[in-house]
């Protein structure tokens, strides 16, 4: 029986202390859609696109703060150098597919000369990681309609994960990956603060759940070993906090630094990108650097877990040249925590994501 996807949270498998936004997700960041249009002939193609869309960008306000961390620029994040140069976002940020992102910058293109019709000038900001281990990626199959779908299509709500849009052909440490979202809740300069991350992930490395290694040759002897050890990583980082575009750059460091938490190898072909916007209203008090802990910490166990969702809620494909890619075996990787005092034995006591029993929670 095909295992279904499920989400890291639905496995008992809690990151860190901190509370989550309603859906645990991008979008509890208020105003920030998200949507996906998956192309997937069952065969050759497992590819598509990913949106996500701030609803404050608008007649009212065509920018926000935003800034971009370039882990390693082994990958193609058009529009970045304008973003850094400015410290601001103009655009929706879309995600695709590596030899497709050109084109869906054109359509993201189109999408903003239609709302601006007096515009001379813009940015659209895509990214990409390579989908090309189990989709025929030469064939390019992205076009303007499924990028315009993908942007007009945002909701907010739970966005679905694993392989969807952008992920629909991605792995990521041995293993199918895909799509994940996470959010966090804090107080920072005496106010509410959340923050949200969306993961495309595709990159190297062994998978390790709250510390321990879950490597796939154990969890899955039959796996197809032939995947590239890099390929990338596309992460989004959105949040309602008033911060400039410094302070930004900050958290996109911060969202990087979070693969290493699920095991990143940061291969030298890997293209680990991260990308940071504020919808904080200007006129809003900002946040002093002395009282950025919480949203660092927000943003390291948000990415973390965003990481472990795009996994954990992805199911296996067989893909172009019948390459398998297989999904982390639930069962197995639930009983290696418990072993290891991450997770409560079945029927002991304690909460999900402690060591359970007597054993005290375990936290970094």
């Amino acid at each position: 029986m095909r295992q279904p996807g499920r989400r890291a949270r639905d496995l008992g498998i809690v990151v860190g202390p901190l509370p989550t936004g309603r859906h645990n997700a991008i979008t509890d960041v208020a105003g920030v859609l998200v949507g996906h249009t998956t192309v997937d002939d069952g065969v050759d193609l497992h590819t598509g696109v990913t949106a996500v869309v701030p609803a404050q960008l608008g007649p009212r306000r065509w920018s926000l703060p935003a800034a971009v961390y370039t882990g390693n620029g082994y990958g193609k994040l058009v529009g970045s150098t304008q973003v850094d140069e400015l410290g601001v976002l103009e655009s929706p940020i879309v995600l695709t597919a590596t030899l497709s992102v050109f084109r869906a910058a054109d359509a993201v293109l189109t999408y903003l000369m239609r709302r601006r019709p007096d515009g001379l000038s813009f940015n659209p900001l895509v990214g990409e990681t390579n989908d090309g281990h189990l989709s025929d990626i030469r064939r390019r199959p992205i076009t303007e309609r499924h990028v315009l779908d993908a942007i007009d299509r945002a909701s907010g709500g739970p966005p679905p994960e694993g392989c969807v849009g952008a992920g629909a052909g991605t792995t990521a440490l041995g293993y199918k990956a895909g799509i994940g979202t996470s959010s966090r809740v804090v107080r920072a300069a005496d106010t509410s603060v959340t923050v949200g991350a969306l993961a495309q992930a595709n990159f190297g490395g062994v998978l390790t759940v709250l510390g321990v290694p879950l490597p796939v040759d154990e969890l899955v002897p039959q796996a197809d070993h032939t995947e590239p050890s890099g390929n990338s990583c596309m992460i989004v980082v959105a949040t309602d906090a008033c911060l400039d575009a410094r302070q930004l750059g900050r958290l996109a460091r911060r969202a990087v630094f979070a693969m290493g938490r699920v095991g990143a190898a940061y291969a030298n072909g890997s293209g680990d990108y991260a990308i940071a916007f504020s919808t904080a209203e200007p006129d809003r008090p900002a946040v002093p650097d002395a009282q950025l802990d919480p949203i660092i910490a927000a943003v390291l166990d948000s990415v973390e877990e965003a990481l472990l969702n795009s996994l954990f809620a992805a199911t296996t494909v067989v893909g172009t040249g019948g390459r398998t890619s297989h999904a982390v075996p639930h069962e197995i990787a639930v009983r290696r925590l418990v072993a290891a005092g991450r997770l409560p034995a079945p029927g002991g006591s304690g909460r999900p994501g402690t060591g359970g029993g007597s054993t005290a929670p375990w936290r970094r």
